[in-house]
């Protein structure tokens, strides 16, 4: 039996699985990922200093630099491409009970998943919030000032700095987001890792968790993970065409 083969039965014998993405699964969606050949941070290593929040918070030039990068950030004109759909045809069959995904670009959701059956692990971009008071607005209303002259917008209700609603290294992730997550991981009977390099941790480490709870493991990535000695199934290649040929 090959490899594709296996991990389609996996998939079809699947009563509660769960999805974990990274990057991967929104690259054929024009959103770059960041360790890949192509990644953000393997193009241009310094860029990875954008994503520490020890930067942002006590460098002006950062912040002003990563309010730019939303402002062209592709997740704005991105759409779904067909490894993003497929999970929503699994959910609809009644397979996929949840996904967890390390992206901020809220693809899944527009794809058409259900935005409660959506962790996001690493929060995400369509929001801004206060790292002071915790207010919270919608990421373009932040935009317009941006636009409007502010390069650097403090909050509106008490001066602090604002960032996008995402974790940055440095930031600890939400406890109940990880529960939920965590959860979700001990009670799946399939995980399927799409587009992730799983070299994370939180996230990375939910693999180990489904896997030692009895969960089967498919791995489908561009390149071999740390975690591929766990996976019964480990597929190579775009996820654009592995993950619909799961189906």
């Amino acid at each position: 039996m090959d490899v594709l083969q296996r991990a389609r039965e996996l998939v079809h014998g699947a009563e509660r699985m769960v999805a974990l993405t990274g990057a991967g699964i929104s690259t054929d969606s024009g959103i770059p990922d960041f360790r890949g050949p192509e990644g953000v941070w393997t193009k241009n290593p310094a860029a990875e200093k954008l994503a520490d929040i020890r930067h942002y918070i006590t460098d002006k030039l950062v912040r002003e630099q990563s309010w730019l990068g939303r402002l062209e950030h592709p997740a704005w004109h991105a759409q779904p491409n067909p490894a993003h759909l497929a999970l929503v045809a699994l959910e609809r069959a009644g397979r996929l009970g949840a996904i967890v995904t390390q992206n901020i670009d809220g693809l899944h959701q527009k794809a058409g998943s259900a935005p409660d059956r959506v962790i996001e692990l690493h929060g995400t971009l369509y929001e801004s919030v206060c790292l002071t008071c915790g207010d919270r607005r919608p990421m373009q209303e932040t935009l317009d000032r941006v636009r409007n002259g502010e390069s650097d917008p403090p909050c509106q209700r008490c001066g602090g700095i604002l960032k996008s609603a995402t974790i940055s290294f440095g930031q600890p992730l939400d406890d109940r987001v990880l529960y939920r997550a965590r959860v979700a991981a001990l009670t799946c009977d399939v995980l399927l890792a799409a587009g992730s390099s799983l070299t994370v941790q939180p996230a990375a480490g939910l693999v180990g968790i489904a896997a030692s709870a009895g969960a089967r493991i498919i791995m489908c990535n561009a390149s071999e993970t740390p975690y591929d000695g766990v996976a019964e199934a480990v597929l190579h290649g775009p996820l654009g065409k592995l993950l619909p040929a799961l189906l």
